[in-house]
């Protein structure tokens, strides 16, 4: 069986906070050098408690879909559906992250792959939008392999460890369903 096929999306539960938390503990460093820190208080069982039932009740709301990929029921990243906008848009934000010891291996794709079966899908999403900061090619180079082009660059768009950085800005829609 290929990796593919033991990959799985979750949505989060309380049953996953000891390992989420081991997860975003063992990765600290290597998720800082490509997004803003998070808080030290973010790193305990009670906030990750605490994430977890914000991120049920914005699934709830149809405001964002938070999942855990799991290989072989082993935590090794997160993508997200962020700012869902209805009705007229029935668009959202995409953002991932992969455990440092996983990365290279096709794992983003994948799972990439196994949310827009869920965004084109079931939460019957038009458009999806991310954005990747410089020098972050390889994260670019994931959305490409899912059908994500580039539309724009914005020049010196955020602030990250003191410097303004630029952003690259890609969508994909769900083009089967256009009329």
């Amino acid at each position: 069986m290929t990796d593919a096929n033991r990959l799985q999306l979750h949505a989060p539960s309380a049953a996953d906070i000891h390992a989420l938390l081991a997860f975003e503990v063992d990765n600290r460093a290597h998720f800082e050098t490509w997004v803003t820190a998070r808080a030290p208080s973010y790193y305990s069982a009670d906030a990750i408690a605490a994430v977890i039932e914000q991120a049920r009740r914005e699934r709830e709301q149809d405001q964002s879909y938070q999942f855990l990929a799991k290989l072989d029921g082993q935590i090794i990243g997160r993508v997200n559906l962020t700012a869902v906008t209805r009705p007229y848009f029935n668009k959202a934000q995409l953002g991932y992250r992969i455990g440092q010891q996983f990365g290279g291996r096709g794992h983003a794709s994948a799972i990439v792959a196994l949310l827009l079966e869920q965004a084109f899908g079931p939460l019957e999403l038009w458009r999806l939008e991310s954005v990747v900061r410089l020098p972050n090619l390889a994260s670019a180079k994931v959305l490409q392999r899912n059908g994500f082009h580039q539309y724009g660059m914005s020049e010196k768009a955020m602030q990250f460890d003191g410097e303004w950085r630029d952003l690259l800005h890609f969508e994909k829609r769900n083009e089967k369903d256009a009329t």
